[in-house]
């Protein structure tokens, strides 16, 4: 199993030093989310050649591996000019993967269409069935590349994607069937998955390649208002957090142990968003914090 380290609150600092910081933190791994320079959001990848051979020569001299590369591209949008976009976006982040040497690309399911295009088009211009449908496309497209190349994919359903819930996720990657096609679960976004989380990781052990770990609140507690919205009662914001195992309400034991049993051992990493005020003390925390549960859990499961 990789443990890596997601340096979203260290991105100010530039590629070429990224991976000397990410080792002074106690990880050897990194598993890297949109920045500007290398894959943003939406856009085409702007991971230049000298910019990837640099990053790879600074991961050689601290010691640190890619372990994965997150890709965001609205590739279930029932817009097909949107989707042909994201799928040439997809592509080219693909040849990005390759000349890293990174066996490993995350993503979400998508929310759609762009927020802009939806909000001016006529309503149900946006349905969840032509997302999923445009969603399908782009596999058919994509997948075919993937398994050429001998990377995998993993896909989470993510709070207001066309797919929330993990065990509709869980059947459609399961029938595609592709070896090339792989299943994340977000710890923070447990409360959104379902109701039982050792059942769900243990559902989804066979195709689980990818876990990130982070803590949140349960939004629908106390009559929902853990966390306060406004307009009152709204059933359109999806509301979580990426905190510091133990801030929130994720019984980690669970979460922990559940892995054990399943065997996992894939790329573990850790995605904390909320405390760039203190993100070093937060990423070393975290390191340590996920290495004692994993020496609690994974050794007592594989001593049974």
């Amino acid at each position: 199993m990789k443990i890596a380290l997601d340096p979203y609150m260290i991105r100010h600092l530039p590629l070429d030093r990224l991976p000397h910081a990410v080792a002074e933190l106690g990880y050897d791994q990194i598993e890297l989310s949109p920045r500007s320079d290398f894959l943003d959001w939406w856009v085409m990848p702007r991971a230049t050649r000298e910019r990837m051979t640099a990053f790879r020569q600074a991961m050689r001299a601290s010691g640190v591996g890619l372990a994965s590369l997150q890709p965001m591209y609205r590739w279930a949008s029932p817009f097909d000019d949107e989707r042909q976009w994201a799928v040439r976006c997809w592509k080219k982040a693909i040849e990005v993967a390759l000349e890293m040497e990174c066996p490993l690309m995350v993503s979400e399911f998508g929310r759609g269409a762009s927020p802009e295009r939806s909000v001016g088009e006529r309503p149900g211009a946006n349905p969840k069935e032509l997302c999923e449908a445009a969603w399908f496309r782009s596999m058919d497209e994509l997948l075919p590349i993937l398994e050429r190349e001998r990377i995998v994919l993993s896909v989470e359903p993510h709070p207001e994607d066309w797919i929330e819930q993990l065990q509709p996720a869980i059947d459609i990657v399961t029938n595609i069937g592709s070896p090339s096609l792989k299943l994340s679960y977000i710890a923070p976004h447990t409360f959104y998955y379902g109701d039982d989380m050792a059942a769900m990781i243990a559902a989804a052990a066979p195709v689980l390649a990818h876990v990130r770990v982070a803590d949140t609140f349960d939004h629908r507690k106390s009559s929902q208002l853990r966390y306060i919205v406004n307009p009152p009662g709204s059933n359109q914001i999806r509301v979580h957090q990426h905190l510091d195992i133990g801030q929130g309400e994720i019984d980690w034991d669970v979460f922990f142990g559940a892995l054990g049993s399943a065997g996992f051992d894939g790329v573990m990493s850790s995605c904390v968003f909320a405390w760039e005020d203190r993100a070093e003390a937060s990423s070393r925390y975290m390191r340590d914090t996920i290495e004692r549960y994993v020496a609690r859990h994974f050794e007592r499961a594989a001593a049974r």
